[in-house]
């Protein structure tokens, strides 16, 4: 059985950072691209960062790059993001999806997450 299971969120204040983790059990972790998605109130799954099977390969949207890092470690089967300079607008349940949701013609739109999924990231003062 997949489990997706991440850690991590808080609240924190704007401009701070954090780092929240998902650990990856019941597949080949490290033959899979993994991508961190976030579903903010109201609005649809976003995709936030990608990190290929190649560690070396990253990708992140727009809206957060230059401030979050996404990283993997395949021995532990964990996938982690940091973020730096949080926003309000970086409020959100974060959660870890199997594959490149920035490849929006293979993999099509991010999928919503399982439920009890994700850790919640606050930023507010």
């Amino acid at each position: 059985e997949v489990q997706l299971v991440e850690s991590g969120g808080d609240s924190v204040q704007p401009g701070g950072s954090l780092e929240i983790s998902c650990v990856a059990s019941g597949f080949v972790f490290r033959n899979y691209d993994m991508t961190w998605v976030r579903l903010a109130p109201g609005k649809r799954p976003e995709w936030v960062s990608v990190i290929g099977e190649q560690p070396s390969r990253t990708v992140y949207a727009d809206s957060v790059r230059g401030r979050f890092t996404v990283a993997r470690d395949n021995a532990k089967n964990t996938v982690s993001l940091h973020m730096n300079n949080l926003k309000p607008e970086d409020t959100a349940l974060y959660y870890c999806a199997i594959g490149d949701y920035s490849d929006w013609i293979a993999y099509g739109n991010p999928p919503k997450p399982e439920p009890a999924q994700g850790t919640l990231v606050t930023v507010s003062s």
